[in-house]
């Protein structure tokens, strides 16, 4: 009925097969994945014609995890995937990144691609096999794409570097960096890093580049034995008159416009040079004003990337190494835990820490099952901090791809949940955006901690480095701007401290970069990184004694967790009342760890009273004093602690013969007792008459 392919290869300590033919014949490429017992579904289709008047390409990738995959039902209300988690944004993200750069210019055709986990094994990681899937039903399908490429995760397990490891092995590792790229460059690096150094980090990156490569053999093998015709792509058609016309009017005004440092006096300029190319010679045409724009946008690539490699000079003025001004504020918002204002040229990120309990973490839902994370970064890119209009709510994934790297970048330095009990909230909000906000929010990140009393292990920088290439020429640009970003070849972004490396993001539009590049910009971003991390000294050089006034103040105690029931009583009807009449928020774990959150110490010592009154045990011997609660004719009950009574019997009521029970108590009555004895059912016995004797 239909022909199945298969192509394997041995890929770190599995076997990655590809198998086509058999699910979804009708997309244009479509490749099961397997990894284990891992499986992803990888399909692509492009549309056959190009949107009337589109001017780039639409790309969307898509990865995808079902719960039934792990065996697991959606929790909430709705019994049914729907928006995408955070981590398929990520994985999504981290597919889309090296496939883009290798779809050839000019094409223009609504392209998707959708990446499914239909099963999980609970010890492969789905991500991996998803982008080589992705990259495999781009190879076969016949769409224009210069790939294949191949993907792998790096470990780094008590000294040694893994290859694709397991979830497990992931628990202890030092590092979580993912590699991608063609089987001749790297294109695309993503890490997480617990202080590596940047040769530990290099060769990292280059066991992962290595490690992929047999990936991409198999795929192009596959592709080689199935694959689709090549679709042709009509040739482009530009006007070779219209261009040097263009750069013989217009060149020499655009270079001048790039010698202009601020961002938006620079970027009217040029809207005025282009405005006036259009008038002269765009005859009203809009199909031929949108040819100018697209020519004049390659002269700004050419007066921009030229200047740099033929001078070392940058739009700014700096040289290939210099980083642009740096103001750090701290506390500048009275009521807010902690506050910095990080100011670095015309990009400035305000960054608010939120101090909060265990029951302000974060919980995730994932195919592995449910966790708890008590530190979470959000990330914020309003659209006047460039200066536009734009539509506001929900993150895009831009946004939460930033603060994700940015939370990378932060985990190495936060402090145990032991020595410091808090769920932290960091909020960036970027007020104003001229390139690598990311890093940016990871400077203002750390210092808002700092003033926030939390006591990192230590400070941490980020810094994003570019890259211009011509042939053999290239310049690598340390801290750069929004132009150069987009007119450049790289976005490699490096965060740590003085010791090593905590996060690491390389982005790049051309076909990969050598060892040699890398190892450059590495050096390079730490001397940058070292100059930004002294510049964030002079604003907060350590963590604050103590946290906000306004913060909740935490103390911690444990009891035995077969008294939890008795702290939380029916229905939480004492737990409840603990709070209303503390003002405290109280949060007990499993094991007995309780937490009381209070703005004042006077509340949280009252709440830890109380709590510690209910789980004690009555002692034999031991004077209390209680209430008596209900009178007999054989004695008097009396309540010794919280849900404990004993019995005062008539006889140990006093010295004297009592002849009835209210002639010498009454219920209220509050009384100093001692106890007798506790008997194996846990009745006790009290007495009075001892009490007034002693």
């Amino acid at each position: 009925m239909f022909k199945i392919h298969k192509k394997s290869v041995a890929f770190g300590g599995e076997t990655l097969t590809f198998e086509t033919g058999r699910i979804a014949r009708q997309a244009d490429g479509a490749v099961l994945v397997t990894y284990g017992e891992t499986m992803v579904l990888a399909t692509v289709v492009a549309e056959k014609s190009v949107r009337p008047g589109m001017d780039y390409f639409p790309l969307g990738v898509h990865y995808q995890e079902k719960s039934w995959a792990a065996g697991r039902i959606p929790g909430g209300f709705i019994k049914r995937e729907t928006r995408p988690s955070e981590k398929e944004i990520l994985t999504s993200r981290l597919i889309d990144r090296p496939l883009r750069p290798l779809f050839p210019k000019g094409f223009m055709n609504d392209t998707q691609v959708i990446a499914t986990v239909i099963s999980f094994d609970q010890k492969n990681n789905p991500d991996i096999p998803a982008m080589a899937g992705a990259s495999a039903a781009l190879a076969i399908s016949g769409i224009p794409f210069d790939g294949p490429i191949g993907g792998s995760r790096v470990a780094h397990v008590d000294g040694k570097l893994v290859l694709n490891p397991t979830f497990e092995q992931m628990a202890t590792s030092r590092l979580d960096l993912v590699v991608a790229g063609t089987a001749d460059a790297i294109t695309m690096v993503e890490s997480q890093v617990d202080f590596l150094t940047e040769e530990e980090m290099l060769a990292a990156v280059m066991f992962g580049f290595e490690g992929y490569r047999p990936v991409v053999e198999a795929i192009r093998e596959l592709a080689q034995e199935c694959g689709k015709p090549r679709w042709t792509l009509a040739p482009s058609q530009e006007d070779e008159g219209l261009v040097r016309e263009l750069s013989s009017r217009y060149l020499e005004s655009i270079q001048s416009a790039y010698s202009i440092p601020e961002k938006l006096k620079r970027q009217d300029v040029v809207a005025e040079i282009k405005e006036k190319a259009v008038q002269e010679l765009g005859d009203a045409d809009k199909a031929r004003s949108l040819e100018i724009k697209g020519h004049l946008k390659s002269l700004e690539s050419t007066a921009i990337r030229e200047r740099i490699l033929s001078t070392g000079k940058r739009i700014d003025g700096r040289g290939l190494t210099d980083v642009r001004p740096i103001v750090c504020e701290v506390g500048i918002l009275p009521r807010v835990h902690g506050t910095a204002l990080f100011t670095r040229g015309e990009t400035q990120a305000l960054a608010a820490v939120t101090l909060g309990t265990g029951r302000d973490e974060q919980i995730v839902e994932s195919l592995e099952g449910e966790r708890r994370e008590n530190f979470y970064l959000n990330y914020s890119f309003p659209p006047f901090s460039v200066g536009e209009t734009g539509r506001l709510g929900a993150p895009g994934r831009r946004e939460i791809g930033h603060g994700k790297l940015a939370t990378r970048a932060l985990a190495a330095i936060l402090p145990d949940p032991e020595i410091f009990p808090y769920t932290m909230r960091v909020v960036s909000e970027i007020t104003e955006s001229n390139g690598s906000s990311s890093m940016a929010t990871v400077c203002g990140s750390v210092l808002a901690l700092m003033d926030a009393g939390v006591p990192v292990k230590t400070s941490v920088a980020g810094i994003a480095m570019g890259l211009v290439k011509e042939g053999n020429r290239f310049a690598v640009l340390s801290d750069i701007n929004g132009d150069e970003d987009h007119f450049g070849d790289m976005d490699f972004k490096v965060a740590g401290s003085e010791e090593g490396i905590t996060a690491l993001q390389m982005d790049i539009k051309i076909t990969g970069v050598t060892k040699e590049i890398m190892e450059v910009a590495l050096a390079q971003a730490r001397g940058g990184r070292l100059h930004i991390l002294a510049e964030m000294k002079k604003g907060l050089a350590a963590p604050r004694a103590s946290i906000s006034q306004y913060a909740p103040r935490i103390f911690t105690l444990k009891i035995h967790p077969d008294k939890i029931r008795e702290v939380i009583g029916s229905g939480g009807k004492v737990i409840r009342a603990i709070t209303e009449e503390t003002g405290c928020q109280i949060n007990i774990e499993d094991d007995g760890t309780i937490q009381i959150a209070a703005v004042d110490g006077e509340s949280a010592a009252n709440a830890e009273a109380i709590i510690r009154r209910i789980v004690a045990e009555v002692e034999k011997g031991q004077v209390y004093e209680g209430k008596v609660v209900r009178i007999t004719d054989f004695g008097a009950f009396v309540n010794i602690l919280p849900n404990k009574d004993g019995l005062v019997h008539i006889s140990q009521l006093s010295g004297q013969r009592v002849a009835k029970v209210s002639d010498v108590v009454k219920e209220g009555d509050v009384v100093r007792v001692k106890v007798l004895d506790v008997d194996r059912q846990g009745r006790v016995k009290l007495t009075m008459k001892e009490v007034d004797e002693g």
